[in-house]
């Protein structure tokens, strides 16, 4: 594939309802989207970096330095044979995984153009449709999370994700469970505790949750293996899941008993794949993670969790509306009645394109490389 031109787009979504975790409150979602053209064709990616570096440390400023000084002036007229010979071209530059990532997902849609097949086939994928949870973020009302928990139960959605910081934890669990002692439950607290709130997690034994997700440091896998021997309760690693080599330290350490495989975070699809693989052959459950992407990230996501191993968990990849009024792509993602999500396939059953009308209505900045 000869890279004829390459865009980066910023584009400013607003949440429908803002979204705080334990590091930020998100009132918009603010992205860079990827456009290459080769040969008459053109592919979208989507990074899935914030404006700010509290979920890893990259953000939207970062994300633009390295594609505008180091990945455009390597790929630019120049013929890219496969995602995989993008991926080991840049081996170089040293983490920036969501930006390699974001680049590397435009070439898979290009993929999907030259082919003719789906992401699923050129992934590999085995399923048609996938269950989606739902992650919601903090509200200073119990009462108000109550209303929301209950409302997305009605909707039919398989997992209930709470976000977790100290200080609102135990005394959000007590209150859910009380109201809905059955459901499927599980929380998440991006780093946010140490081992010295190991007592607190013994106490969440007791509320019966599914995992706990990314309890302590990003770089704790250490730590993380401690703590899984002294609970009961699953832990379900995220942040400290960056690549195929961290996944099988924290899998012979014991750090874990799940492990939420974000491409991205990983630096792409290939290497979420081989992420997967691992998994799948050492008897790892895995779910695929979200970061509030919007449309062009979503669709992909839905095709990564068509692999073999993605078939226990729900994901995070519910349906776009329940973020945003509007959406980049069209359609925008919805849910079933079963409240799961159709994959694309070779058959056509649902195509995603991007949306570009709404791109140039959400756009914040453009960037040109001919």
């Amino acid at each position: 594939m000869k890279i004829d031109r390459i865009d980066v787009i910023r584009v400013l979504n607003p949440f429908r309802h803002p979204f705080e975790t334990s590091f930020t409150r998100f009132v918009n979602r603010d992205a860079l989207l990827i456009k290459i053209y080769s040969e008459g064709l053109a592919g979208w990616g989507e990074c899935k970096s914030f404006y700010g570096p509290f979920y890893n440390p990259e953000d939207n400023g970062t994300v633009l330095h390295v594609l505008k000084d180091h990945i455009v002036p390597r790929i630019l007229h120049t013929d890219v044979e496969s995602p995989e010979s993008f991926m080991q071209s840049v081996q170089m530059i040293r983490g920036n995984r969501l930006a390699k990532a974001a680049v590397e997902n435009a070439l898979w849609d290009l993929m999907v153009q030259r082919t003719g097949h789906s992401l699923k086939t050129l992934l590999g994928g085995t399923q048609n449709e996938i269950k989606v949870g739902v992650s919601l973020g903090m509200e200073g009302d119990i009462n108000e999370l109550l209303q929301e928990i209950d409302h997305y139960l009605s909707l039919g959605y398989h997992r209930t994700k709470l976000k977790i910081k100290p200080g609102a934890d135990l005394s959000v669990l007590r209150a859910v469970r009380k109201e809905f002692p059955d459901i499927t439950l599980t929380v998440d607290a991006n780093s946010a505790y140490t081992l010295k709130d190991i007592d607190l997690f013994r106490a969440m034994d007791e509320f019966r949750l599914q995992y706990i997700e990314q309890p302590l440091g990003e770089e704790d896998i250490v730590d993380h293996a401690v703590l899984q021997k002294e609970i009961q309760t699953p832990v379900c690693l995220d942040e400290s899941i960056v690549s195929y080599e961290a996944a099988e330290a924290a899998i012979r350490l014991g750090s874990c008993r799940v492990i939420n495989i974000k491409s991205s975070r990983c630096g792409g699809l290939w290497e979420g794949r081989r992420i997967h693989d691992l998994c799948l052959k050492k008897g790892i459950p895995v779910w695929c993670g979200g970061m509030t992407e919007l449309g062009i990230g979503r669709a992909q996501n839905i095709s990564f969790a068509s692999l073999p191993g993605f078939s226990g968990l729900a994901h995070d990849i519910a349906a776009a509306d329940r973020y945003f009024e509007r959406d980049i792509t069209d359609p925008m993602v919805q849910i079933t009645p079963r409240c799961t999500v159709e994959v694309p396939d070779d058959t056509g059953n649902i195509v995603y394109h991007a949306d570009e009308k709404a791109i140039d209505s959400m756009a914040a900045g453009h960037w040109i490389w001919r």
